[in-house]
């Protein structure tokens, strides 16, 4: 009976029930989803659409920050921003709530993307100088390839010239011997897939490493060494997956480098979906925790894709993921007076922050909710409330054993 009544208490899984102790349906779900990455990505979105995110935009840093906080900040917010909500923007438009909404949302950043790249607008984004627009630049690419239709498409011809342009500017520079490899390999492979020239060597020397930092069981090095912290989400299984598949459809890859990074992936997901805490937490550790719900990319990835292991149902993920966004999001912790996200983890928290992080690179949390890009009817969504699988393991249910794979 303990455990059962354990059950009903962390299984609620909407902001409340539906006032008869039942979980919450699917759809239910999808409303603190949508609510709560709109919330968080509207202030990036419409500011630039309106040339006023640099006016707006504050300008918060941590105690060691250490960047040229002004030329980096801004193509921070809006590449991350861009490669969360993607693949929501992706869906048709429809009239239901959600629908205008997203609709509302994709006009916005369709006007806001001409002024980035508009050297005459107060929101002109730098790509020019320094070292960090080479990681924010290909957000921005990452979500033109998650949405081309919505987002690339759509653009007239001067702006994709524009941006085509500053995608380029960036070979003047190199970054870090890491996972920031990936950033300018799939820069590059974004031009390749518009039939605009790009850089082999670039996107070789990225998939090359990655190759040869992979330590096993799903899971890479972070350059020689390992590093025990989120950035197999934040960066590597997902932009290494987009890398692939770009490669391979354009054969200068074989579809077999794309099929084995997906599977890693997939299993990468697996560790994902069971750090998430009977209460809907998961830990606080490693570097750029104040990215939040960044952590769950893979994971969300690999549901987009609808590539979950057998025995990973949608539902529970949908459940576990939706019970990590209410802690985050419901409240206003994590959001200053005027709706922008504060440097913290859950909460207003500046001493977690690292020297490279500041407002704007806080919207990494958007990539944490790339499902919706699922449409409402997807099973995703449908199916009914289900235990993820540390709930299941802490009230006594079945559970699946773990295990190790050698791919």
């Amino acid at each position: 009976m303990i455990l059962f009544l354990s059950f009903l208490v962390v299984f609620s899984t909407a902001a409340q029930q539906t006032g008869k102790g039942k979980p919450a349906t699917g759809a239910q779900d999808r409303q603190v989803w949508v609510k709560a990455l709109y919330k968080i990505s509207y202030p990036v979105v419409y500011n630039l659409a309106n040339e006023t995110l640099k006016k707006k935009m504050p300008l918060e840093t941590g105690p060691e920050y250490a960047l040229n906080l002004k030329s980096v900040t801004y193509l921070e917010a809006v590449g991350r921003t861009m490669a969360g909500i993607a693949p929501w923007l992706a869906l048709p438009d429809d009239r239901t709530e959600e629908g205008k909404m997203r609709k509302e949302m994709r006009t916005l950043l369709l006007k806001g993307l001409k002024n980035a790249v508009n050297p005459k607008s107060p929101d002109y984004l730098n790509f020019r100088t320094e070292g960090q627009p080479i990681v924010d630049a290909a957000y921005v690419a990452q979500a033109f390839i998650r949405a081309p239709e919505a987002l690339w498409e759509p653009l007239d011809k001067e702006t994709k010239a524009r941006f085509v342009e500053e995608f380029k500017s960036l070979r003047d520079r190199s970054g870090a011997y890491n996972n920031w490899l990936l950033f300018s390999g799939l820069t590059e492979g974004f031009l390749l897939s518009i039939g605009e020239q790009y850089d082999p060597a670039r996107v070789q020397f990225a998939v090359n490493k990655m190759k040869e930092w992979y330590v096993g069981d799903s899971w890479y090095s972070d350059g020689e060494k390992f590093s025990m912290d989120y950035y197999n989400s934040y960066v590597i299984h997902t932009m290494l997956v987009d890398l692939e598949k770009i490669l391979a459809d354009h054969k200068k890859a074989p579809v077999s480098d794309y099929d084995q990074a997906l599977k890693r992936m997939v299993r990468y997901s697996e560790y994902l979906e069971r750090i998430i805490s009977p209460e809907g937490t998961y830990p606080a550790y490693g570097r750029s925790v104040t990215y939040r719900t960044a952590a769950f990319q893979a994971l969300a990835q690999t549901a987009l894709l609808e590539k979950l292991p057998a025995y990973v149902k949608p539902a529970q993920v949908r459940c576990g993921l939706t019970k990590v966004i209410q802690n985050m999001f419901t409240g206003d912790q994590n959001f200053d007076d005027k709706g922008w996200l504060v440097l913290g983890f859950n909460g207003h928290q500046p001493a977690i922050a690292d020297y490279y992080t500041s407002t704007g690179s806080l919207y990494m949390a958007t990539l944490g909710f790339l499902t919706l890009g699922l449409p409402a009817d997807n099973e995703f969504w449908t199916g009914p409330a289900a235990a993820w699988t540390s709930l299941k393991a802490w009230t006594g249910q079945e559970v699946v054993k773990d295990y190790k794979v050698a791919y």
